[in-house]
């Protein structure tokens, strides 16, 4: 093994759930104000999720205020808290760019039917 890949693998974080494009998350995220440290929810659908070994990240997208905000987020950062898996979508792509274009009812995605 390469020593790269072996720092690499001593970073990587073991508590992450399992999800996939399309569920809904909530991020918790560390934010550095001054002094002060304080735990912020980000919570929305998942758009995208680029894989790698240590460089895995993923999108999220959420209206805020009538305005789409998305956050790309590293998967193995330090400053993610926890991610909380709120529900499953049910999606036939791995990418859902084409959510940006739409707006209202037409935006939200189908719930995964555990039957």
């Amino acid at each position: 093994m390469n020593i790269i890949d072996k720092i690499e693998s001593e970073q990587l974080r073991i508590d992450v759930p399992p999800f996939k494009s399309g569920d809904a998350v909530k991020v918790h995220m560390r934010i550095v104000e001054g002094e002060k440290e304080r735990i912020q929810i980000f919570q929305g659908n998942v758009i995208r999720i680029s894989r790698g070994a240590s460089n895995t990240s993923f999108t999220v997208r959420k209206i805020s205020n009538g305005v789409g905000v998305e956050r790309v987020i590293p998967l193995h950062s330090p400053i993610i808290e926890k991610i909380e898996v709120v529900t499953e979508g049910r999606v036939r792509r791995s990418r859902l760019y084409y959510l940006r274009k739409l707006r209202g009812k037409v935006a939200r995605i189908k719930p995964k039917n555990n039957w």
